[in-house]
């Protein structure tokens, strides 16, 4: 019997490391969005931030709502996560066991793991899953919501090898009449500021509104527009995700399985939150956003 089973690493740091004041956070969170009535019919995948709750959980909500509202049961969430410390080349599947949070544990698909583990675009290693934080922080919301939902985490580094795995993914979806199976991709965008050594457009005002409105805006824009190999050709170039390959993989899910655009719910940074919520800027930003295909 396999007993596997990964801890939390950023539960009292990245979000609450108590199951009620989890929830309160959670609902506060879901209580602060106003979804657009334009929601596509079907969401099969979204793209969700991965800071800690205070400064992205509004935005991360966006999405999990969307989801909610339009699917009330999900079977799995396929979670592609940012590879932050994961040096490997091929995508990383965390494929056997469960996964803890102050929630309890979530059950890994590990039916959906070996199908992908089979078609050779990934690699089974659950220990490249154990410092990674832009997966699990997700991981409570889907509890929350969706309490008989699997996960199935995937550790995706920004190469090409996103694509493919992205097509076999859809591929296995197709093939599952039974199931309904949400990929989300996580991906923080622009990392702007003297603290981050990325400060092409000078460490002031102009420098952070460029971030958000051209840097972050062109991910954002190739994201709804479905178009892969441009989101990672920008995130190398321009530095604007750290998650470049998680979104990738989800926007080539959902162009394979027919979706022609994605839908923007929200796009913030972490001065524009600090400014509402502790009225306080900062030289330094971070941007996030919440896409629905």
């Amino acid at each position: 019997m396999n007993m596997q089973k990964r801890r939390p690493i950023v539960a009292g740091q990245f979000y609450p490391d108590r199951k009620d004041q989890c929830i309160d956070e959670i609902t506060q969170c879901l209580e602060e969005i106003k979804l657009t009535p334009h929601l596509p019919d079907e969401i099969v995948a979204g793209i969700v931030p991965h800071a800690g709750w205070t400064f992205s959980g509004a935005t991360a909500a966006f999405v999990f709502a969307a989801i909610k509202q339009r699917h009330p049961k999900v079977d799995t969430f396929v979670i592609f996560g940012a590879a932050h410390g994961y040096l490997g080349q091929p995508p990383a599947v965390y494929d056997k066991g469960g996964w803890l949070t102050p929630l309890g544990e979530i059950a890994i698909d590990e039916e959906l793991a070996a199908a992908i583990l089979e078609s050779k675009t990934a690699v089974s290693d659950c220990d490249a899953h154990n410092s990674e934080h832009s997966m699990e922080v997700q991981v409570p919301f889907i509890q929350h919501l969706f309490p008989d939902a699997k996960i199935l985490p995937i550790l995706t580094p920004p190469s090409e090898q996103a694509i493919p795995l992205g097509k076999i993914v859809a591929s296995l979806i197709t093939s599952d009449d039974e199931r309904k199976i949400v990929c989300l991709g996580s991906t923080d965008l622009t990392h702007y500021g003297p603290r981050y050594g990325f400060t092409p457009m000078g460490a002031g005002k102009e420098g952070l509104k460029w971030a958000t409105e051209v840097n972050d805006r062109q991910f954002i824009d190739f994201a709804l527009k479905l178009q892969p190999e441009k989101l990672l050709e920008t995130a190398a170039e321009n530095y604007n995700a750290c998650g470049a390959g998680a979104a990738a993989a989800t926007v080539t899910v959902a162009k394979a399985l027919g979706k022609t655009k994605g839908v923007l719910l929200a796009h913030t940074n972490s001065n524009e939150i600090m400014l509402k919520k502790m009225g306080v800027s900062s030289r330094e930003s971070v941007g996030y956003a919440a896409i629905v295909f």
